[in-house]
């Protein structure tokens, strides 16, 4: 089995810039099939190692997956000096991260504030996610919500402005109590701290009035994926009311409630390993699904892959291609590896090998 310390090890750091040119921090460990990450509102990805909250999801998603994630605009080691926070930019930054690490379909987790965002790119993208995870979020933060979460919400609204980025933590514990109300000390000491290494007073103050604003539940019967919801019983950030209308809502969705009162599980407590087999059972489903409908040859490939395939064929190197398809010259890169992947090549005839495929096979419908 993988230590934690070889996935920690593995993690790859890159950038790419979203659709207004804001340069987003994503990150990629494990092995095996990709599952993607939608950014959290409290996230670092280097720190979330070192994390007794955050340490125990990387470790066991990595084992069994290939795990993207990304900070938040704004947030983590992504372009810091953000005004725009909006549903639409926040799309936009998952789809090119999506787009930059090469993927063609993928597994989604929508975690958290992410629920939106993960509807909206799904709507726009069809048939590129092959499993969507909803684990404690929401289609809408302002639905299923009384007088008195929006009085709540008022008051945390003040407090990130007057304490967040005091030196000691007595406005952030209201958050984190939150977030994790059953941990320890050590816990809710680290969460404290990420709150200020992950964001400014100033982002946490505009990205959370943003994130109240999105909606997606209008998209909800349009979702045609497969879906799973794990949702915290009794948590208090978003309550089990909206993982409940996530499932209600998407086609052939299935609920697994969670016997917890924290919206971050922790690695400690009888819903972790609940969460960690009914996820991992249900991405492997998927993966299992995509390798039996799998064929070989040049109709194996993606329409993106082809006309990469194509280029190459007339002769064109890989900053060519980038640049007639408007695409970095790693993200071509990554599409070759795939083409030698799918049509079983390998070494320095690779790339005439996957020419010969192409100029021996007849014309694809795809």
């Amino acid at each position: 089995m993988t230590t934690a310390a070889q996935l920690e090890a593995s993690q790859r750091v890159r950038f790419c810039r979203s659709s207004d040119g804001v340069r987003i921090a994503y990150a990629v460990h494990g092995h095996g099939p990709p599952v993607v990450l939608d950014a959290c509102w409290l996230s670092h990805l280097e720190f979330d190692w070192r994390s007794p909250v955050w340490r125990h999801y990387l470790v066991e998603l990595g084992r069994v997956a290939t795990v993207i994630r990304f900070d938040e605009r704004g947030h983590g080691l992504s372009d810091r000096e953000v005004s725009d926070f909006s549903l639409r930019r926040r799309v936009d930054d998952l789809a090119a991260v999506v787009d930059d690490a090469g993927l063609d379909r993928f597994a989604l987790i929508a975690m958290a504030q992410g629920g939106p965002v993960s509807l909206h790119y799904l709507h726009e993208q069809p048939g590129r996610v092959t499993r969507f995870v909803c684990a404690s979020t929401y289609s809408g933060a302002g639905q299923h919500v009384t007088d008195d979460d929006r009085d709540l919400e008022a008051a945390f609204e003040a407090m990130i402005r007057a304490g967040w980025d005091r030196k000691d933590p007595l406005f952030r514990r209201v958050f984190t109590t939150m977030m994790i109300p059953d941990a320890g000390e050590e816990q809710m000491a680290w969460l404290d701290d990420l709150h200020q290494r992950a964001v400014s007073a100033r982002t946490a103050y505009l990205s959370r009035r943003e994130r109240g604003k999105a909606d997606a539940t209008h998209l909800l019967p349009h979702i045609d994926v497969p879906t799973l919801v794990v949702h915290s019983r009794h948590e208090r950030m978003n309550s089990f009311e909206h993982g409940r209308a996530l499932a209600a809502g998407i086609p052939g969705a299935r609920l697994v409630p969670l016997e917890s009162n924290n919206h971050i599980l922790l690695e400690s407590e009888p819903a972790w390993p609940v969460f960690l087999r009914e996820v991992t059972a249900f991405l492997a489903a998927g993966s299992a699904e995509s390798g039996a409908g799998r064929t070989r040859g040049v109709h194996a490939l993606t329409a993106r892959e082809l006309e990469v395939l194509r280029l190459v064929a007339r002769g064109s190197d890989n900053a060519t291609i980038a640049a007639d398809l408007h695409l970095s010259v790693r993200t071509v890169e990554r599409h070759l590896q795939r083409i030698y992947a799918k049509l079983e090549l390998s070494g320095p005839s690779a790339r005439a090998g996957a020419v010969a495929n192409l100029l021996g096979s007849p014309p694809s419908t795809r």
